[in-house]
């Protein structure tokens, strides 16, 4: 059976390179039938965090990328490292190192001086001395030191290293707590992962993976390393190019299923599909149509994608969204029009819910206009049409249609062109010089309340 996993450590936030590794194997399960495994690498103490932890969930769940087992943390499993550790040194496939940090760093200081590779001589590998007092020995990996190591990846064709390139690994640390190439092998031996898709700054990690496999005498997985994402100048992607955290995202009022879309395409394509839901990545996904060379992220890209996804969305569902975002800027949505009404109006030209919460509040809260925009837009000689539209709008059928026809009367009668009439009547009752049609923004105000805004500003034109 098909069994992937994401292993994450929760040392900060869940950024949009881990969401798409994960993405890709989840894709990867889903599509075969196979298992997808939640593992949290935790046994970083200083820096990892249940806040993290929490993070990643959330993060993961508002994705939709459900996993069929776990999460599990690595925390919860130091009794079966050191059981593994144990096997590897009763095998004499590895054994105890007492060097100390003032030892390692004089040994590779000299290595450097000699214009050699920095590394661990292994001078307690056959070692008879007797292990100094008081001393907590590290547990080091007895890894080969003749033949090739190599494998074919996925992603990235055949790869092969010698072993005499590597040097004895430290696999469990003097407080028990294991490495990362240790702990990520126990585990996967250990949950069956059939196959590894992960980041190829990974690469150099999996002949080291590969050699504990053997010597534990476990079928190494499948290995898939993804190219890394790179910002758009082509350095690595950092916050500066908009790597945040995916929580982020979604505060910011990106859709869930678009920065999916985003990230599947990724270093990934089906032919030149753009658009595609989760479903039909699913049934798409292969390693075959993964560039081999890194993916480039832009962030206006991302914001087109969540524009066409905003235009689809349910109304009611971006409703429920956008509520918490006005109730925060000081709006009354209750009392005011349908806020699903008033998204499809305005969710046409719209990037982010955030965008959408922005451009809603003037149906929700008077703006008063600037001092700049009265200037600009309000004079003596508009004065009596406006006077005469406010009339006119007391009578009317509240109605788009009858609204934009009293408009358009008026303006006739009174010898004016639209924007002239418009855009000051805009700045009235919106405190803003862009929005969607005059007309339908009255007719979603409702009478009362465009009646007040007119009758407020009116007074602020010159006599």
């Amino acid at each position: 059976m098909i069994r992937t996993r994401f292993a994450p450590s929760p040392t900060g936030y869940l950024h949009i390179g881990g969401v798409r590794t994960a993405l890709f194997a989840w894709a990867y399960a889903r599509r075969h039938g196979g298992q997808f495994i939640l593992r949290i690498e935790d046994t970083d103490r200083e820096r990892s965090t249940n806040a993290s932890v929490q993070m990643i969930l959330d993060g993961m769940r508002w994705l939709g990328l459900d996993w069929d087992e776990g999460p599990f943390l690595q925390t919860q499993r130091l009794a079966r490292y050191r059981e593994v550790a144990d096997k590897l040194l009763a095998e004499g496939n590895a054994y105890h190192c007492y060097c100390s940090k003032e030892e390692l760093d004089a040994m590779r200081e000299a290595q450097r001086a000699r214009g050699e590779k920095p590394r661990y001589d292994g001078r307690w590998r056959d070692s008879t001395q007797v292990p100094p007092a008081g001393v907590a020995p590290v547990v080091r990996f007895k890894n080969p030191t003749g033949g090739d190591v190599g494998w074919h990846d996925l992603v990235k064709g055949h790869i092969a290293i010698s072993n005499s390139e590597l040097d004895d690994l430290v696999i469990l640390r003097a407080d028990g707590m294991p490495t990362y190439n240790f702990g990520v092998v126990v585990d996967d031996v250990d949950m069956q992962i059939s196959h590894v898709i992960r980041g190829d700054d990974h690469v150099n990690n999996t002949p080291r993976q590969i050699n504990i496999y053997k010597a534990l005498g476990a079928p190494s997985p499948k290995f898939a390393h993804v190219p890394m994402i790179l910002g758009a100048d082509g350095e690595r992607l950092s916050k500066r190019h908009g790597a945040v955290s995916v929580t982020q995202y979604r505060e910011e009022g990106f859709l869930p299923e678009a920065l999916l879309n985003y990230l599947a395409r990724l270093g990934w394509s089906h032919g030149d599909d753009e658009k595609f839901r989760a479903d039909q990545l699913v049934g798409w996904f292969d390693f075959e149509h993964i560039s081999a060379s890194p993916a480039r992220f832009d962030p206006e890209k991302l914001r087109w994608l969540n524009q066409q996804y905003l235009k689809e969305a349910d109304n009611e569902r971006l409703a429920g969204l956008t509520r918490p975002l006005l109730e925060r800027d000081g709006c009354d949505v209750a009392g005011g029009p349908s806020l699903a009404e008033v998204i499809a109006l305005l969710k046409e030209r719209i990037v982010t819910v955030e965008e959408l919460a922005d451009a809603a509040v003037y149906f929700y809260r008077v703006i008063e206009p600037s001092a700049e925009l009265k200037r600009q837009h309000y004079s003596a000689a508009l004065r009596p049409a406006i006077a005469d539209l406010q009339k006119k709008l007391a009578t009317v059928e509240w109605k788009r249609a009858a609204i934009g026809g009293t408009i358009k009367q008026i303006i006739a009668e009174h010898q004016l062109k639209m924007p002239q009439f418009a855009m000051p009547l805009r700045v009235m009752v919106t405190g803003e010089t862009q929005t969607p049609a005059i007309d339908a923004v009255l007719e979603l105000l409702g009478r009362e309340q465009a009646m007040a805004r007119i009758s407020a500003q009116l007074k602020h034109f010159p006599a």
